[in-house]
């Protein structure tokens, strides 16, 4: 009793407190997502003015989420659920593992939803019927002799009282796995040209390189446009290496990542170069080499001893469509086609034939994240769900029983309460008393 008159005690098992505070993330996530985040200084002077950038610097408006005071608001919402489950959890408790057979008989008879009947079997026949019927129903019964009496009691649904506790839980292990993350995960990015490899990405606040502990390499990258020259779709081929090893791969979309040893790696832009990516590959031998030339630049070719060039090339947007490609091995006059980007010709020569596909050549942008605390997360959102279904779908319905004996016969008084849906329990009581009576009168 000394800690509900501590007025520390009483500040942070408020429920007020809690309100308060909710409506305080619930303001201050709205300015979160209207101010745009992790900006430079100069953004904030450019949209805003400069009074306002620096009021936005000094209450770390730009990096909202990370703030002090937001994660102190967290903080203060999860100490307030602790304390309030702790001071009203034990209460609950004892009405869950109650023990309902010892109920004043008078209370049951003052009881709003209860109904009687006399039916023509002794009290032990009639509570064997009864307990059966029950237990058919999904009843499960206790009984004990009170005074003259046998009194049942059956429940349902009891753990149904904790669900707001459920709900409290949740939010303290969401909280706690997105603390996991904020200090052992990491979000960066990196823009990766096609062929090429790295081991390292870059903070997003920083600009740090943070090694990947592994290689990833762009093998592809391919954009799908509209007719009116607009990006419609773009997905990589990314390959994962280790120590020089193909350990993975897969194609990415926008919203279909690679995860691997814990980064997720997402697809999040691209960047078009100036220069094309040509695979030139001999029909007979199979040969292949992949070269990387600037346009209307020629290169030469060892494994085929030949030379290969971009000589013109047509444009949607900023996209290439199509790229008129130059080949010559100094077997007669050297070749010149037109090939749409991504296609691939056959170009015969005097001896062989060669397989020749193109395309422009793009970097790939990707956006990398570890979040260790995010399996936390979703055990925490899976709590949730639970407990508001506990909480908002199932009552502690109760119902007991009382046989009292009359000369060859026994009365029964039938009395039932729930904490929630009354209307709903209402509806079930008297329908299950009559198939109570009627399971007695045969």
């Amino acid at each position: 009793m000394q800690n509900k008159k501590n007025p520390i005690y009483s500040f942070f098992s408020s429920v007020k407190l809690a309100l308060f505070t909710l409506f305080l993330l619930a303001i201050t996530s709205i300015i979160g997502t209207v101010i745009p985040q992790k900006e430079s200084f100069s953004y904030y002077v450019q949209n805003y003015s400069e009074s306002a950038a620096k009021v936005f610097h000094v209450l770390s408006i730009p990096d909202m989420y990370s703030s002090w005071w937001f994660l102190g608001l967290l903080t203060l919402l999860v100490v307030n659920l602790i304390v309030c489950s702790f001071n009203r959890f034990p209460g609950v408790w004892k009405q869950i593992k109650a023990d309902n057979l010892e109920t004043p008989l008078t209370r049951l008879s003052k009881m709003r939803l209860k109904d009687k009947w006399v039916a023509n079997t002794s009290e032990e026949t009639l509570a064997t019927e009864l307990t059966q019927s029950l237990a058919g129903k999904g009843w499960k019964t206790e009984q004990r002799q009170r005074d003259d009496s046998l009194l049942l009691f059956a429940q349902k649904g009891a753990i149904s009282r904790t669900g707001v506790y459920i709900v409290h839980a949740s939010i303290i292990v969401i909280f706690i796995g997105a603390l996991i993350g904020e200090l052992y995960g990491f979000k960066g990015s990196v823009m990766l040209p096609e062929t090429k490899t790295t081991d390292t990405i870059y903070a997003y606040d920083t600009q740090e390189p943070i090694p990947l502990g592994f290689e990833v390499r762009c093998d592809r990258f391919d954009l799908e446009m509209y007719a009116t020259g607009m990006p419609k779709a773009y997905r990589s081929h990314l390959t994962i290496l280790e120590n020089g090893k193909v350990t993975f791969e897969k194609n990415i979309l926008v919203n279909d990542p690679l995860t691997y040893k814990g980064l997720t790696f997402y697809q999040s832009s691209y960047k078009g170069y100036q220069d094309f990516l040509l695979k030139i590959t001999d029909q007979e031998s199979g040969e292949e080499e992949t070269v990387i030339i600037p346009f209307q630049r020629r290169t030469n070719l060892a494994t085929h001893k030949a030379s290969i060039g971009i000589i013109n090339a047509e444009t949607r947007g900023q996209s290439v469509t199509r790229i008129k490609v130059w080949f010559d091995d100094e077997q007669g006059p050297a070749s010149t086609f037109w090939l749409k980007a991504g296609d691939q010709a056959t170009v015969e020569r005097t001896d062989k034939k060669f397989i020749i596909a193109g395309k422009q050549m793009y970097a790939t942008g990707l956006q990398v994240a570890k979040d260790p605390g995010v399996w936390v997360v979703y055990l925490g959102c899976g709590m949730m769900i639970l407990g508001l279904f506990v909480a908002f779908f199932m009552s502690h319905k109760r119902i007991w029983l009382l046989l009292t004996k009359e000369d060859d016969k026994t009365s029964v008084m039938m009395s039932g309460s729930a904490n929630k849906n009354k209307a709903g329990f209402e509806k079930m009581f008297f329908s299950l008393t009559t198939e109570l009576k009627t399971d007695s009168d045969n």
